[in-house]
């Protein structure tokens, strides 16, 4: 760790660090380098400025977490963009590994820079209550300063036990390496319950409500509190043995499932959040046309900036401020300001969005290469564009098939729509009388690419769009909520209800009976929905490990696999073939990295990976 620890210390204890977008007055001023810490917590300015330096190292760590959906089965992340300037002080997303197996040894660098938000978290929570104890005029206004970073160090150590289980707890500003060179892991209990303090602290500091679009209020502390004791509650009731400090036990299941429900019930029914465009699933065009989308589409825009669904996300400052995110250059191809596409939907997901007739699944999709006569016409075949007729709003909303289109740009200008044909790279295509040239990316190999997140319309380049990414959404507390009080209760009336609200933005009906029936039919059903409520968003990795869900997806050990194939038929890739069960171990918990043990004999390793 010292070395690690020693580079990231530099810049958390700078007195005045990278700014973010979350204030825009702060975005107007100077930075230095050269002020002295004396010089420096001299007033509220100093403080926000600080917490403003805070938000920007944090935003890299969670703003991206779209890569994270490859470890599951719906989403293909082929790999990261390269590092963008300096706001991403080197990426703690690049270079890892989105595969669904043999990921947990490659997040080296997410270990690192995670603790080097703890530092910088920290350094704010420390000063700032200095501050407070030497000017009690301030103490009200330094209150929420201090609740924003405790709520920012607690998100950054749930995504450490997350991940490695056991980590060791820092609490403190670290002032030199010799203070972290021996330092051991905390018990997972012990991390969690700081964790905890953290989120309970925040919320008791926080206003009812932001005081600007990106900045935390009470709904996010509780938001956030909830889905530490809903993790919490699945690790005792489901076991992780892979962690061998750990002893699950029902009872704690039992309790932290009810302390989820009821934080989770306060977000919902105490501080007037809806979903957004009040989860009306608007209006959609016909099929192949994309003038017209659902609401579910702009709330991955910029559109949908300081939507209190949004309960809290990052901000981005577009062209010009080094702090754009880059979505469209992730999700898209080179049709759009030469994006790379390096995250695109698997052609399994088309199956997961249900008839806004019946209610239920459709026939599976029928794979067919175009070069048979039929494949265009056939019923049910995954290149005939009317096969996704009549399905879940959602679906057009996230994803492009054939036909379907989407607005190109190049220098921030629109080059009008281009129709996405797989497999048919920047052609010229006639369709209904008129000539366009087709989506240029060769990034997908499903037959698919996202239309979440990527922008229609120009103006931006590929890395300066100014999208307020969301970490935590309203959608989510209703199915975490709906979660929560199905292992408690079974399906309930209100849980019931907040599922239905979103289906609703997807113009499906209400669940039918037997959806509901049973605890086990309404867990399928919740599950159904985080799958298309929030695919790309990052969920689905860290959901398929805290229900100890990958064999139930992948097969047991040692079996014949899954393969991943293309709307033509063709198979792509096959994981977990012959697999053994050492690395269904290693995929439930991440390696603790060899250069951090290498450095800190204390420092322990987690079993599967010994």
């Amino acid at each position: 760790m010292k070395r690690n620890y020693r580079s990231l210390l530099l810049i958390a204890l700078a007195p005045v660090v990278l700014l973010t977008s979350c204030v825009k007055d702060l975005l107007d001023r100077q930075p230095t380098t050269e002020l002295g810490e004396s010089a420096f917590w001299q007033n509220l300015d100093d403080a926000e400025y600080a917490l403003m330096g805070l938000y920007s190292s944090v935003r890299p760590l969670f703003d991206r977490d779209y890569y994270l959906d490859g470890h599951g089965e719906y989403v293909r992340a082929r790999g990261t963009s390269a590092t963008s300037g300096n706001l991403r002080l080197g990426d703690a997303y690049h270079g890892a590994n989105y595969n669904p197996t043999g990921y947990a040894g490659s997040f080296d660098k997410m270990y690192r820079y995670l603790y080097g938000g703890v530092n910088r978290a920290n350094y704010v929570i420390e000063n700032a209550e200095k501050m407070a104890a030497s000017n009690p005029n301030l103490a009200a206004d330094l209150d929420a300063i201090i609740g924003e970073a405790k709520l920012l160090r607690g998100m950054v150590y749930f995504r450490l036990i997350s991940m490695w289980g056991d980590v060791p707890y820092i609490g403190r500003i670290v002032n030199g390496n010799a203070e972290v060179a021996n330092i051991e892991r905390m018990p997972i209990a012990q991390v969690k319950d700081s964790i905890l303090a953290d989120f309970t602290d925040a919320f008791e500091r926080l206003p009812d409500s932001p005081p600007a679009m990106g900045r935390a209020a009470k709904p996010a502390a509780l938001a956030f509190r909830g889905k530490l004791n809903l993790y919490w509650a699945c690790w005792n009731k489901n076991g992780w043995p892979e962690l061998d400090t750990f002893t699950p036990h029902a009872s704690e299941a039992t309790e932290a499932f009810t302390a989820a429900a009821e934080d989770f019930r306060s977000v919902i029914q105490d501080y007037g959040l809806m979903l957004f465009r009040g989860g009306e699933p608007g209006d959609i065009d016909t099929l192949g046309r994309a003038e017209i989308l659902p609401n579910y589409y702009y709330l991955f825009t910029p559109v949908a900036n300081g939507d209190p669904e949004i309960i809290m996300g990052f901000t981005h400052g577009g062209i010009g401020t080094n702090q754009g995110e880059e979505l469209m250059r992730d999700v898209a191809g080179r049709s759009h300001e030469g994006s790379q596409c390096w995250v695109s939907p698997r052609y399994e997901i088309a199956d997961r969005y249900q008839s806004i007739i019946t209610g239920d699944f459709v026939d599976p999709l029928i794979p067919m290469n175009p070069s048979n006569p039929d494949a265009r016409t056939t019923p049910g075949s995954a290149v005939n564009p009317q096969s996704y007729e009549n399905r879940d709003y959602r679906m057009k909303a996230s994803i492009m098939w054939d036909y379907e289109m989407s607005v190109g740009m190049v220098n921030r200008q629109s080059t009008g729509w281009v129709p996405f044909i797989y497999q048919t790279w920047a052609q010229p295509i006639t369709i209904g009388g008129e000539t366009y040239i087709s989506y240029n990316t060769d990034g997908t190999n499903s037959g698919y690419v996202f239309r979440k997140f990527l922008r229609n319309e120009a103006g931006l380049g590929r890395s300066e769009g100014d999208y307020h990414f969301p970490v935590m959404r309203l959608a989510d507390v209703y199915l975490m909520y709906a979660e929560a009080t199905n292992e408690l209760s079974g399906p309930t009336a209100d849980a019931i209800d907040l599922v239905n609200k979103i289906r609703h933005r997807g113009n499906l009906p209400p669940l039918n009976g037997e959806k509901t029936a049973s605890k086990e039919a309404f867990f399928d059903a919740i599950e159904q929905e985080r799958i298309v409520e929030l695919l790309g968003e990052g969920h689905r990795g860290f959901d398929l490990r805290r229900w100890r869900a990958i064999e139930r997806v992948w097969g047991e050990p040692y079996g014949p696999g899954v393969w991943r194939r293309d709307t033509h038929g063709a198979n792509q890739q096959r994981y977990y073939q012959n697999t053994p069960e050492r690395e269904y171990e290693r995929n439930y918990i991440f390696r603790i990295p060899e250069s951090e043990r290498d450095r800190n004999p204390n420092l322990t390793q987690n079993t599967p990976w010994l």
